[in-house]
């Protein structure tokens, strides 16, 4: 008696995956520039009695900054009380008669209050506005437009 016996043999392939240690160079990458015709920001300082009040701080001449200040409509001198309770009073000071709108702006840009919408006679002007009961107490900005020109100052109602 004989007894054939098959031998199956399974041929295992080898993996397709091939590794290799040499490490790929890699391409320098290059640095976008920007290409804008962007100033540098260089404030201007308030001039009281011929000389800057910050002419320590101020990058610039005091004979440059009084021609820059004469070039502008609106110049805002003080604001006072600041924090204020129920009067504010503005010392600003114009270069022609212009129409001047103040308002008072809360921190989201929304306009809270209009104090003022009048003709102005050139010159330094002091004016009082009545802040209202309806204003809470919080940080402010007073807004003052003159012509095309604007200030934004910053104020606490209590």
């Amino acid at each position: 008696m004989l007894m054939f016996c098959a031998v199956n043999s399974w041929a295992q392939q080898s993996d397709s995956i091939h590794f290799s240690l040499k490490s790929k160079a890699k391409k320098a990458s290059k640095i976008p520039e920007i290409k804008a015709n962007i100033q540098p920001y260089k404030p201007l300082y308030t001039q009281i009695g011929g000389a800057s009040m910050f002419n320590a701080y101020s990058g610039t001449s005091t004979k440059s900054a009084s021609i820059a200040s004469k070039d502008k409509l609106l110049t805002i001198v003080k604001i006072y009380p600041n924090p204020v309770q129920d009067q504010l009073n503005i010392i600003l000071s114009l270069n022609k008669d212009t129409q001047v709108t103040i308002k008072i702006i809360d921190l989201l840009g929304n306009e809270v209050v209009t104090l003022a919408n009048e003709r102005l006679n050139s010159g330094e002007q002091t004016k009082s506005y009545a802040i209202p009961s309806r204003l809470n107490a919080g940080i402010y900005f007073l807004r003052v437009l003159a012509g095309s020109e604007y200030q934004v100052k910053r104020i606490s109602v209590l």
